[in-house]
């Protein structure tokens, strides 16, 4: 007799666990995107508007201009774009960008005020 493999059970539609499956990069409108792109792009903006007059001179103005930016980009695609997973994907897209510039600019700013040196 030989080794038989059991057969897996089909997995209810919305139960997978795979990352690229979740209904916010499938079936959303985008309007949730917005909404906590928004907030994000609000927490960075605040966060860099007092680093304004730290060192480096512009990096804070360059990182709230940036995070604008791409807001308005994530507004622009969820106006203009067909609804599915591109859409999606680029407001994802454009949401890791808002965090990775706030992130990287206030790091900036923090490592030149404590003397850090930077690469």
């Amino acid at each position: 007799m030989g080794f038989m493999a059991e057969k897996k059970p089909e997995e209810p539609i919305g139960t997978s666990t795979r990352v690229r499956d979740q209904p916010s990069l499938t079936t959303s409108t985008g309007k949730s995107w917005l909404i906590l792109g928004g907030l994000l792009s609000l927490i960075a903006v605040a966060v860099l508007v007092p680093l304004l007059s730290q060192q480096p001179a512009g990096v804070a103005l360059f990182g709230i201009c940036v995070i604008v930016a791409l807001y308005a980009a994530m507004v622009v695609v969820r106006l203009n774009a067909r609804p599915g997973r591109g859409m999606l994907a680029w407001l994802a897209a454009f949401m890791i960008g808002i965090a990775l510039v706030g992130v990287i600019c206030v790091g900036i700013v923090a490592a030149t005020a404590g003397n850090v040196v930077l690469l």
